[in-house]
């Protein structure tokens, strides 16, 4: 790994650990995405309050992350693939393209950018999807090492949807460590994952990536349930973890991102997470 690499990493690492917030949801199409997310800059002042590691954006909203004067600000993780697997209607034609198609990397580069993400589909008899994220990966992981910007891969196995759903994550150990595989071997210098349907059996995933693996929290659900699943995939090796909707949708996102600071960073137990959301906060 050069040395420019390093040196985005540590600012994205803290001490090795990270909570990314993901907001980069504008670019999926998806109305119920965005639930929590109108008015970004109200969003991003109580985040920045609140303190985690990173925050996910899109090249159109980083500024306002990177505008803000100071050093004491969370790192930015900028998504430049975008693609349509998101949407409740399953669409004739699958898709995923890179949101800047001269020189992918460079709006990173410009906006002082710790690290970029792009995706790597795995829907049934969807191979087309999955070649066109290959050469997405294969062409931005060129331009990574060139700018020696960190490569986050983000590897997602999904299962069909049924009538009037979505695509849904699989996960299937399996599949899911074999995907990750994939993206270590194309050149992933960290790995978003999904959790495996057993929590005990990430550390599979981890010893397949052979890097940092952050793990992906997908849609809203009883926070309880996060905080008790999160501490599992800590211990099975996760360094952190990706969340966007458990925060965001929530009305004390400050509170969320508190709980699950003291799980990454100071290990705290699912409970004395619960605890620290319900106190508001308190750190």
């Amino acid at each position: 790994m050069s040395k420019d690499k390093t040196a985005r990493l540590n600012r994205l690492l803290n001490n090795g650990r990270c909570l990314d917030i993901a907001l980069d949801h504008g670019v999926c199409n998806e109305p119920s995405f965005l639930d929590g997310l109108e008015d970004m800059p109200s969003v991003m002042e109580r985040l920045l309050a609140a303190g985690p590691d990173a925050i996910q954006l899109n090249y159109g909203q980083s500024d306002l992350l990177q505008d803000r004067p100071g050093r004491d600000k969370p790192a930015l993780v900028m998504r430049i693939d975008m693609g349509n697997p998101y949407n409740a209607t399953r669409h004739r034609v699958m898709w995923a393209v890179l949101q800047n198609e001269h020189d992918p990397v460079l709006p990173a580069v410009q906006q002082d950018a710790a690290c970029v993400v792009v995706n790597l589909f795995m829907l049934p008899d969807e191979p087309d999807l999955f070649r066109q994220c290959v050469q997405n990966i294969a062409r931005v992981r060129a331009d990574c090492d060139r700018y020696g910007m960190p490569l986050m891969i983000e590897p997602l196995v999904m299962q069909a949807p049924s009538a009037g759903s979505r695509y849904s994550v699989d996960g299937d150990a399996e599949k899911i460590v074999t995907l990750v595989r994939l993206a270590r071997d194309m050149g992933a210098d960290i790995i978003k994952a999904d959790p495996t349907t057993d929590p005990a059996d990430f550390h599979r995933v981890v010893q397949a990536a052979r890097c940092p693996v952050l793990v992906r929290g997908g849609g809203r659900e009883d926070l309880q349930q996060v905080f008790a699943r999160s501490r599992v995939l800590m211990d099975e090796g996760a360094v952190g973890m990706v969340y966007g909707r458990n925060v965001y949708q929530h009305g004390n996102p400050s509170a969320v991102v508190d709980a699950l600071m003291a799980m990454i960073h100071r290990g705290a137990s699912a409970k004395e997470a619960w605890d620290i959301y319900e106190s508001g906060g308190a750190k």
